[in-house]
């Protein structure tokens, strides 16, 4: 892990918040550890969230409607994701072995899970000014390179769609499976009552996402 401190640029105080961070629950289960990486990872996302929202809001001039967009795209789960691959995160990640058989060191879920794990374990070892600089390191390039795009919003350009016409739109659940804290929905758009796209996600927003994105596949 030393390699990622240094490319990281911080010294840390407690090394097993990192090893924390990088435990899946999975993992956590087979060797009886007391802890796993989602209390650090649902402080991170606080923390990402705050950054990129200072960030934006000190740089750029858009109103709270375009900077709520442009902070979606890049707090977005695709977007966690080319993070965490970036810095090589899947190498640390430590999951059991059933999830290891499962293919989830490369789901795209747990491996974005990790990169705010990681926040929020920098942000409990080295304080605020510390995690900021680290996180706009790596995310700020992003967002000022013109040809990187993590998120679209297919609900949004769905109802646009739909409504030049005034027909109805609605997304309705049609499966919820998987533990509690790895959940996969299945989530299907109707367009006047006929199903027109149905979509996956590991939240039920995300599986909306994908159903609009189905659905304006067959609308065009």
């Amino acid at each position: 892990m030393e390699e990622l401190f240094q490319k990281l640029k911080i010294t840390p105080k407690n090394l097993t918040l990192y090893n924390i961070a990088f435990s899946h629950s999975s993992y956590a289960n087979e060797h009886r550890a007391k802890k796993d990486y989602e209390r650090l990872e649902f402080l991170g996302d606080a923390v990402v969230d705050l950054v990129v929202a200072d960030y934006l809001y000190n740089n750029e001039q858009e109103n709270e409607g375009e900077m709520t967009k442009v902070r979606a795209s890049y707090v977005c789960e695709n977007a966690l994701y080319e993070y965490s691959t970036s810095l090589g995160l899947q190498r640390y990640l430590k999951v059991g072995h059933g999830e290891e058989h499962a293919g989830g060191k490369y789901k795209k879920a747990i491996v974005a899970d990790i990169f705010e794990a990681l926040v929020g374990a920098i942000y409990v070892d080295l304080g605020y000014a510390t995690v900021r600089r680290v996180v706009l390191n790596i995310i700020v390039p992003y967002i000022k390179d013109p040809k990187v795009t993590f998120f679209q919003d297919y609900k949004s350009a769905l109802q646009e769609a739909v409504q030049t016409d005034k027909r109805s739109l609605y997304y309705d659940l049609v499966k919820e499976e998987g533990p509690s804290h790895q959940k996969t929905f299945t989530m299907e758009v109707k367009i006047d009552g006929i199903v027109y796209g149905r979509g996956v996600g590991s939240s039920k927003k995300e599986a909306e996402q994908e159903a609009a994105k189905n659905a304006l596949e067959k609308l065009a």
